[in-house]
């Protein structure tokens, strides 16, 4: 913690999706702070900690933890610290809106900032804190996708013209990175439903090497996207949240599959399913 209030997070792992705002948020749930004032210092393997890989939809259930243990230890030193200089129980002390008050009496709350400064003037040790975590326990991430298209029989085209992802996230840290994780996870299933491919000669040489000659879905090939996200809390993920990034994306395909076999009567089973494959399928 620093004398104006400010709170930094050190850590080890690579923030490659936005989960540095997951982190604010279960530290300021810890601290009874905004989060805001909570700032995530992403440091170099010369003086990080050591840390999970940033992969696999583990880095905020697994950092996580990590991070909930040291700031829940950082407010118990704070509220040693007040007691000490209010001459009170830290029993009848609490941290609620970036202040220190007594049970009770919230006119006679006193801002973290001011007590931080207290204790560096009186030579007490800095408060701050350490947390470690060991591997938890699994805590799965299921996913599952309604999808709706229109199929041109005479071309072979599928346009996707809604999927609604349904997941199951355990706990809603930071809503904007939930919903980005889902809007993308859904783009990558229609690209790899209709048209992501690696294509090879046959001498194995890849030829679509480069975004000239492999395809991805832009804006307007994904149609309109819905997500819903179900809360059922982890039982050893921060504030009950579990990873989210990879689920959404399995179901996608089979529900884009699903949804072509239901308007044609054609069950598709090679992907991705586009306009040559599905004419010819559609021909036969």
């Amino acid at each position: 913690m620093s004398p104006d209030g400010s709170i930094q997070v050190m850590t080890g792992i690579a923030d490659m999706s936005g989960v540095a705002g997951g982190f604010q948020a279960i530290v300021a749930d810890a601290l009874g702070v905004a989060p805001d004032t909570v700032q995530v210092q992403l440091v170099d393997t010369g003086s990080a900690p050591a840390s999970p890989g940033s992969g696999g939809s583990t880095i905020t259930y697994s950092a996580g933890r990590a991070i909930r243990k040291a700031a829940e230890a950082v407010g118990r030193r704070l509220l040693e610290a007040a007691a000490l200089q209010l001459e009170i129980s830290i029993d009848d002390l609490e941290l609620v809106d970036g202040t220190v008050r007594p049970r009770g009496t919230p006119e006679k709350a006193i801002p973290i900032a001011k007590i931080v400064r207290a204790n560096a003037r009186a030579g007490r040790e800095p408060i701050e804190a350490h947390g470690n975590s060991d591997r938890p326990a699994m805590a799965p991430s299921v996913s599952g996708h309604v999808a709706r298209v229109r199929v041109d029989r005479e071309t072979g085209a599928i346009e996707v013209l809604e999927d609604h992802v349904v997941q199951d996230v355990g706990r809603v840290l930071n809503a904007a990175l939930v919903e980005g994780q889902q809007h993308g996870a859904a783009a990558q299933g229609i690209g790899w439903a209709t048209m992501e491919q690696l294509v090879h000669d046959a001498n194995g040489q890849l030829l679509s090497g480069t975004f000239l000659d492999y395809s991805m879905p832009r804006a307007e090939d994904v149609g309109r996207l819905e997500v819903t996200s179900v809360e059922v809390p982890a039982p050893d993920g921060p504030l009950g949240a579990k990873g989210i990034g990879e689920a959404p994306v399995i179901a996608g395909a089979a529900a884009i599959a699903n949804a072509v076999a239901a308007a044609t009567g054609v069950r598709l089973r090679d992907l991705p399913m586009h306009r040559q494959r599905a004419w010819r399928a559609f021909k036969r």
